[in-house]
């Protein structure tokens, strides 16, 4: 909130600020051509919602903000392609995210056994990690996958923490939503989609061309091979689909309450009166806190949805 606020402050300096006096005839000249720039309109809105080679951390200047500029490395050449690793925004979020999740659980393991061997049960916030985990474990994983899902309850657990902190890392001030960025779901997805396909192939062996290529056998022959051609296609954009829809659902609900919130307050800036201040403010703290539900609510049906693609798959043979 701070962050945004810090922005639309600088949109407020650059649209209410007075012009200079004119003082010799080019100097007017040039003040007419930079007048339609200073009143055009000023894209505050993308660089919050977009990568960016810059971090911004609080400082007590003016805009309450410093932006530090990311190194940059020179590109690796593989053969024709070129690969750009330099660190970004989002990059560094997600790696604080990555190392957020690892310590988290890490620290509440530890902390519930040791409570477990002297006390016999959790308390404290080892207790709220590991009622969030089990329910995630028996509630959701588990009756999806199917019979010996165990193996699948550390991804889907990893799954939902790396998307939640990820997205409660946007909603903190001078923060950023690497869910946001629609590279960051679709990768999300595509791990997501090979983790569901070897699952398929582990399962039902053989049996896995058939989520691939439709071959009914309980059809007549001239049937059957009509509906291979018909269907195939169907069953071939039905696995692409699946991941398509993780990406972007999760990049969209991110995505749209940012844009929503900063659109909100820009209300304030584009009517230029600080008296209509109270009513955009009420609106943007219910949306926070919506926003709050929904950083819980993707992180969840993302968990969800892959543990129902993987039980699919794996109860395609029957």
């Amino acid at each position: 909130m701070i962050r945004s606020l810090s922005r639309l402050a600088c949109v407020a300096l650059l649209v209410l600020a007075p012009l200079s006096v004119r003082a010799q005839e080019h100097a007017a000249t040039t003040e007419h051509a930079a007048a339609p720039a200073a009143d055009a309109p000023v894209d505050f809105i993308t660089p919050h919602i977009t990568d960016g080679r810059h971090l911004e951390i609080p400082w007590p200047n003016s805009h309450l903000a410093k932006e530090i500029e990311l190194p940059q490395w020179a590109p690796v050449h593989i053969g024709p392609v070129t690969l750009d690793l330099s660190p970004t925004k989002h990059v560094v979020f997600m790696l604080m995210a990555a190392t957020v999740v690892a310590l988290l659980l890490i620290t509440a393991g530890n902390a519930s056994q040791k409570q477990h061997a002297t006390e016999g049960r959790s308390r404290g916030f080892a207790g709220a990690i590991e009622a969030m985990a089990l329910y995630l474990r028996n509630e959701v994983v588990l009756p999806n996958v199917g019979h010996h899902g165990e193996g699948f309850v550390p991804f889907a657990l990893t799954l939902f923490f790396f998307i939640l902190v990820c997205n409660l890392f946007g909603m903190l001030p001078w923060g950023a939503t690497a869910t946001g960025n629609v590279s960051v779901t679709a990768t999300l997805a595509i791990i997501t989609a090979i983790v569901v396909e070897v699952a398929g192939i582990r399962a039902n062996g053989i049996g896995y061309l058939n989520t691939i290529f439709y071959w009914n056998k309980d059809l007549p022959f001239p049937m059957r091979v009509l509906m291979f051609f018909v269907m195939t296609p169907v069953e071939i954009v039905g696995k692409l689909s699946k991941p398509f829809a993780l990406t972007i659902r999760l990049f969209a609900n991110m995505t749209a309450g940012h844009i929503v919130l900063l659109a909100i307050m820009g209300l304030i800036f584009s009517f230029k009166s600080w008296a209509i201040t109270p009513v955009p403010v009420l609106m943007a703290t219910a949306i926070s806190m919506l926003e709050l539900f929904v950083a819980f609510l993707q992180a969840f049906i993302f968990t969800l949805l892959a543990s129902v693609f993987i039980g699919q798959i794996r109860e395609a043979h029957h």
